[in-house]
């Protein structure tokens, strides 16, 4: 019997094929990350894969969250299913540290696509991408040993802005699945009625200002994600960064469309990856002015799981934001220091 702590060769097979299949731009973006990091990301993907997969192939049926808990279980127990993408993430888990509470909550999200939420406002949207994105995100960040707390803040922003980008994307396609993520409050300030749309899903202007409204709103968080490309090891910034790049590019192609996202589905095109690939490879020290941005509060949960900190709130009020972003500058000192004293000892152990 293979050891569940060792990620096994024939398991990651299975996990990259499935990412090669499934999404051709994370394909692309992870080809760039070292295989230190390319390994255990494709087995994460896989999962994730594994479980949408799940809840859309059961047909949105509860049993198979609770199916997907129980297996979790086993995972984090170190016994898993006879599955591939459950030895692999068991490997991952255990090796990188990762908290049970971010599977959980991925999942959660995967529950209210079970249930058939509907998303009355922007906060509630970003509520929904922090689940199923921005864990995604700040599992990244572990897998790259990027822990404290600003790095994890901007590896969120990453996944919930390429989240917002895939939602403008698929519009179309979602709802001919029934499932509607377009914020309600926007459809109606639009002229549009939900209900009426949902029944008769279809391209207008008015739909168009609305996909338009979310494609700008994921713009300043792919900035704040770029900041944090500042916290990754050097090796992991141009894989990160095409990431950022592709995702950006979709809802630049999105617009490019007129924001029909019901009629065609935006794709980036080849060449065009080429040169973001190229861009990607070359801008490692992107500003690092917002890296100390608060975090959005849809990604509190997730940071809290992380650092094992009390709850956590965004205020509103300045002087509590400044007091958050001097808990981060804090944080990041304290792990500054204690790699500065590693590297002290390595020295002397190797004179």
């Amino acid at each position: 019997m293979s050891d569940p702590h060792e990620l096994q060769e024939a398991d990651l097979a299975v996990c990259r094929a499935s990412l090669a299949f499934h999404s051709k731009t994370f394909h692309a973006a992870s080809l760039l990350l070292p295989p230190s990091v390319r390994a255990p990301a494709t087995v994460l993907y896989g999962f994730c894969r594994l479980a949408d997969d799940t809840v859309d192939v059961e047909g949105g049926r509860l049993l198979s969250l609770k199916q997907l808990h129980r297996r979790l279980d086993q995972v984090f127990a170190g016994r898993p299913q006879p599955v591939a993408a459950d030895r692999a993430l068991t490997a991952v888990v255990t090796r990188y540290g990762i908290p049970r509470r971010l599977l959980d909550l991925l999942l959660e999200g995967l529950a209210w696509d079970v249930e058939g939420r509907d998303y009355e406002t922007l906060e509630d949207l970003l509520d929904y991408a922090a689940r199923v994105a921005g864990s995604v995100g700040a599992m990244m960040s572990l897998l790259m040993g990027a822990r404290d707390a600003s790095a994890l803040a901007r590896a969120c922003d990453l996944g919930v802005a390429m989240q917002l980008s895939n939602i403008a994307r698929d519009v179309g396609e979602d709802a001919r699945m029934g499932r509607l993520y377009l914020p309600q409050q926007w459809m109606r300030a639009a002229g549009l009625s939900p209900k009426d749309w949902r029944a008769n899903p279809h391209h207008s202007p008015a739909l168009a200002s609305v996909v338009q409204r979310l494609v700008s709103a994921a713009d300043p968080l792919y900035a704040r994600a770029a900041a944090g490309i500042h916290c990754l090891p050097l090796g992991c910034r141009p894989g990160i960064n095409a990431a950022r790049l592709f995702y950006q590019a979709v809802g630049r192609e999105v617009e490019a469309a007129g924001c029909d996202a019901v009629n065609r589905r935006a794709v980036v095109p080849g060449r065009r990856k080429l040169r973001l690939l190229g861009r990607a490879a070359l801008s490692l020290r992107p500003s690092g002015r917002l890296l100390h941005e608060a975090p959005l509060r849809a990604c509190v949960p997730l940071l809290d799981a992380v650092l094992g900190m009390g709850p956590m709130t965004t205020p509103a009020q300045p002087a509590r934001a400044e007091a958050v972003i001097e808990l981060f500058t804090r944080l990041e000192q304290e792990d500054r220091h204690h790699r500065r004293v590693q590297d002290e000892v390595w020295r002397r152990s190797a004179a």
